[in-house]
């Protein structure tokens, strides 16, 4: 089983940002956070990396229902998302494949949970 799912688009860095926060809008996830990958480690290493970011999506009910089965789930939380730079006019955008990650989770409910957001975010990285 693959970690993640992706998709290449040709477009703008920052239209793909754009794009993939709307398709994430779709299936009923917010971004609550943005991690500027290429920013901090020019800044922390002083070494040069293609645009690369990392989108925290939630969708609070499942992120509750997930809470209410497994109180440490939170480790696993939020959803991430990559957008990044692959040159030549290309981006890819990759989202975590929840059925991957839960499975080191022994709590059927959970599996239950995972493969209704792995669905959403396979229909989302579909959309782009």
């Amino acid at each position: 089983m693959n970690y993640y799912f992706n998709t290449t688009l040709t477009m703008d860095f920052d239209k793909a940002i754009e794009v993939a926060t709307a398709a994430l809008k779709e299936e009923g996830f917010g971004v609550l956070t943005e991690i500027d990958i290429a920013q901090t480690m020019k800044k922390k290493l002083d070494v040069d990396l293609p645009p690369y970011k990392i989108l925290g999506a939630c969708n609070p009910q499942y992120a509750y229902r997930a809470l209410q089965a497994e109180n440490k789930i939170g480790t696993m939380l939020p959803c991430n998302v990559i957008v990044q730079d692959i040159g030549e006019g290309k981006v890819e955008v990759s989202a975590v494949n929840p059925m991957a990650s839960m499975q080191a989770v022994q709590n059927p409910e959970l599996g239950v949970l995972a493969e209704e957001v792995t669905e959403k975010l396979k229909r989302m990285i579909a959309s782009l």
